[in-house]
Parts: structure tokens; C-alpha cells; sequence
């Protein structure tokens, strides 16, 4: 069995884990990662973020390719073979993601880790050979898993959730997708895209609640328009597999027919058989750990970082996080303002991203602001393309002309919020809203948009 003394032990290599690892092994730190996949990258890579956004690009560029075909040249192509697409894209992001941990000098093992004492992990592998590993500090990245209630059998053929749904074999006739965040909205668009019935299951009175209310009803009203049955404040009773089809059964009475079932409420935590409870270190009933300002747990030595310790749950958010552990733990400083003002990218279509505050959280805090738009349908970029669906928000303070939140929906819109981003992050005589008016943009851009929208908002003073 052997024996190996090093600085830092990084368990999972997904971006939390990759975020923490590069950096420690840059300052100088000796480092081994675990994972237990066969391949790095985590769930992002995976199962997650890049193979369903792969896949999304795929249908938008299947649909935008029938838009102008004529009837008889238009492509139907099945689910295999849009995931055939997306695996291209993951291959190349694992060589590459391989290549990092090569490049740097950083072990990767492959097995579950397991913690015996604070300083020491033993690493199952596969054909159930054990290594020891001891060091002085921790780094727990192990994600998430999607929640499985026990009443719902997952080994029906009929049954999926957002990892097995990347295998499914064939193209649906009809799908329901209960729980309706980011993923259910995400998978929503995919599938309506392919020209499938959809019905999405919302849990509560209104999507993405986190959204500024505008952005929310218009992906609403835009899901809809494109043909998905979206229910509101619905609840599962049970589900029903037979012979016809898959019966979804609401505790509103209802009933819902269709061909597969794709369960989207809710993700845990990935802290199970660790061993944590014997080291002090407790999960909540997600399975997600505590963690403090400079991401440590109950113990100082053991940081955790990514999806494990619940929100945001972003790929973006984690590679940050990993990052200011590893800082924190090789400096003993962190640098955490730089979290506060996250973007968000959502990836239906078309497309959602935020940063900043919204005019809900404004008008309870009573902030004197005011909101300039563009309407993408406005700009000639957007008429060129023909992706014309969709605005840019700009809410800033009355007074100062201080931008304070950056809303946008439509075509690239996770593009098109970092310029807002970059000028909000300016100390406060450089955040200002006259920055759009007093700039030449591209023309025609969508990044033309800001300055649409600023003297849009500079009218309404």
C-alpha cells in the first residue's frame, strides 16, 4: 500500500476542483487530484454544461437551417445524432483539460477518496486496490448528483434525469420535464426545438424567480409561443409507467401523458461514503457542506469549493471558487469581492443573462433607479441575423447615473452582458451610465445596444 506526503489533495476535477489544483500547483504546492470518472472534467463537461449547450447549439442551428429551406430540403435530425455532436466538443475539452494536469505536474488517481483522519485519505480504485495519500491540506470538489426521490424508479426505460438523459437512444414522441430551474428551462428549449410536445412542470408560480420579472415573463411567454405546456404550482403525486406511454400523476388531480419522463427537481450533493463524519466535517440534507468566507469547512485545513456547497452551482462560479481556496490556503488571503457581482448565463432559447441587482431587489431596498432599454428588433445587427427577439435592460440610480444591474435576453445574450459587467465593476466614478452615450460602438453590433439603451434611459430622467 502505497504511502505518499504532499501539500494539497484536490478531490474531484471538475472546474472547482481544476480552479484549485492549477493554482496551488503554480505557487509552488505538490499536488494529486482523485477522480473517480475514468476522464477529468467533472460533471460539467460530462453530463452538464458543455454537452447540453452543445446540444442546444446544435438544434438552434438545425432550426435556423429549416427557416430558410425550403419545405422539401428541411433536416430532422434524431437525438443520437445531435448527441453525436456534442461528444466531438467533450473529447476535445478532456484532451485539453488532460493536458493541464500533465503540463503542471499534478497525479491524477483514478478512484473515490475517502478520508481516515483529517490528514490522511485512502483512494479506492476500481479493481479495488487501495492507495494512502496524506497531506496538509484539502480541497472537496466531488459536485453534485441530480436528486432522487425514492418513489421514482430510475431504472424505468421510460424514466431519466439530466445525466442519463445525454444517453438516451432514441428521439422521443413526447417528453415531460418535471421541475422547471435552470436545467428544466434549458432542456425545455432543446427538446421543443426538435419539434417534441413538451410539458414542463413548474413546482412553484413562476420561472427562474431569480431573474429580474421582466426577463421571466418573456421566457415565458416565449416557451409558450414556441409550443411548451408550462404548469405552474404543480406537484408530483406519483409516476405511472405502462405499455401507452408514461403517466405523470400531480397532486392537482391531473394527469400527464407522454413518451419519457425527464426528472429535473433538484441536485444533492456528492458527500456521501467520505468519511466526513468522522472528521467533524457535516453535509446538510442536500448533501452540501458549510463553508465560510474563505471557503474552509469546520475544519481549516478542509476547503470545498463547487457544486458540493450548493450556490450558485455555475461552472463559472466554481472555477472562481477553487481559486480563492487554493489562494487562501497557499497566502492565507481571499479574495472574495470579486464574487459579488456574478454573471449569470442561462442557456434556453433564446438566451438569459443578468449581473447586478434586479427591480425587485432595488424597489424593496427603496434605491431611486431608473431603466433604459433596446429592443433587439430595433438593431440592424439583430435584423440581419434575423435573431431579433429579445432587449437589453440597463437599471441604474437616478442620481449618480451608477449602472446597478445589467438584464438581457435574446441571441448571445451571455455575450453581450460582460460589456455591462466591465463597466459596473469600475470604481464608482468609472461605473456610470454616460459611458455608453460618450462611446463609439461597432456598427451594427448587438454591443450597440448599450448605447440604445442609455439614452433610452437618459430620456426617461
Amino acid at each position: 500500500m502505497p504511502h505518499h506526503q504532499l501539500d494539497v489533495i484536490v478531490m474531484g476535477t471538475g472546474p472547482g476542483g481544476e480552479g484549485a489544483a492549477m493554482l496551488a500547483a503554480k505557487s509552488g504546492k505538490r499536488v494529486a487530484t482523485v477522480e473517480q470518472q475514468t476522464q477529468v472534467g467533472g460533471a460539467c463537461t460530462h453530463s452538464g454544461t458543455i454537452p447540453s449547450k452543445a446540444l442546444r447549439h446544435a438544434v438552434q442551428r438545425t432550426t435556423e437551417f429549416n427557416r430558410n429551406a425550403p419545405i422539401g430540403n428541411r433536416i430532422k435530425p434524431s437525438y443520437p445524432e445531435l448527441l453525436h455532436g456534442a461528444a466531438a466538443v467533450i473529447d476535445r475539452q478532456v484532451e485539453m483539460r488532460s493536458l493541464f494536469y500533465e503540463r503542471n505536474g499534478i497525479d491524477v488517481l483514478r478512484g473515490k477518496a475517502r478520508f481516515l483522519n483529517d490528514s490522511t485519505v485512502e483512494v479506492l480504485g476500481d479493481e479495488g486496490q487501495t492507495t494512502t495519500l496524506e497531506a496538509a491540506h484539502f480541497v472537496i470538489a466531488t459536485g453534485s448528483r441530480p436528486y432522487h426521490p425514492e418513489d421514482v424508479d430510475f431504472a424505468d426505460p421510460r424514466v431519466f434525469d439530466s445525466d442519463t438523459v445525454l444517453g438516451l437512444g432514441h428521439t422521443p414522441g413526447s417528453i415531460t420535464i418535471y421541475g422547471a430551474g435552470v436545467i428544466g428551462c434549458e432542456y425545455a428549449s432543446i427538446f421543443r426545438g426538435m419539434g417534441l410536445p413538451v410539458n414542463l412542470v413548474d413546482t412553484r408560480s413562476q420561472l427562474l424567480s431569480f431573474l429580474d420579472d421582466e426577463i421571466i415573463h418573456a421566457l415565458s411567454y416565449h416557451l409558450r409561443d414556441q409550443g411548451v405546456m408550462i404548469r405552474h404550482n404543480e406537484e408530483y403525486e406519483r409516476v405511472e409507467s405502462g405499455a401507452d406511454g408514461l403517466f405523470l400523476h400531480l397532486k392537482s388531480g391531473k394527469r400527464l401523458r407522454s413518451d419519457v419522463l425527464l426528472w429535473a427537481n433538484g441536485r444533492s450533493g456528492n458527500t456521501q461514503d467520505m468519511g466526513l463524519e468522522e472528521i467533524g466535517v457535516s453535509a446538510n440534507r442536500r448533501g452540501q457542506l458549510e463553508v465560510n468566507e474563505n471557503y474552509q469547512t469546520t475544519q481549516p485545513h478542509i476547503y470545498a469549493v463547487g457544486d458540493v456547497i450548493g450556490y450558485p452551482s455555475l461552472a463559472s462560479a466554481a472555477y472562481d471558487q477553487g481559486r480563492f481556496a487554493a489562494k487562501h490556503l497557499v497566502h492565507g488571503l481571499c479574495d472574495n469581492r470579486l464574487v459579488q457581482d456574478m454573471p449569470t448565463g442561462i442557456y434556453t432559447s433564446p438566451e438569459i443573462s443578468s449581473v447586478g441587482r434586479t427591480e425587485r431587489e432595488l424597489t424593496d431596498a427603496r434605491v431611486p433607479y431608473e431603466v433604459g432599454y433596446a429592443w433587439f428588433k430595433s438593431l440592424a445587427r439583430a435584423q440581419i441575423t434575423g435573431n431579433t427577439v429579445g432587449m437589453l435592460k440597463i437599471i441604474f440610480h437616478r442620481d449618480t447615473l451608477e449602472l446597478l444591474g445589467i438584464h438581457c435576453f435574446g441571441d448571445q445574450a451571455s455575450e453581450i452582458v460582460h460589456i455591462g459587467q466591465a463597466v459596473m465593476s469600475q470604481r464608482s466614478e468609472g461605473n456610470s451610465l454616460e459611458y455608453f452615450v460618450n462611446t463609439t460602438f461597432n456598427y451594427p453590433t448587438m454591443a450597440e445596444a448599450y448605447r440604445v439603451a442609455a439614452l433610452n434611459g437618459l430620456n426617461r430622467l
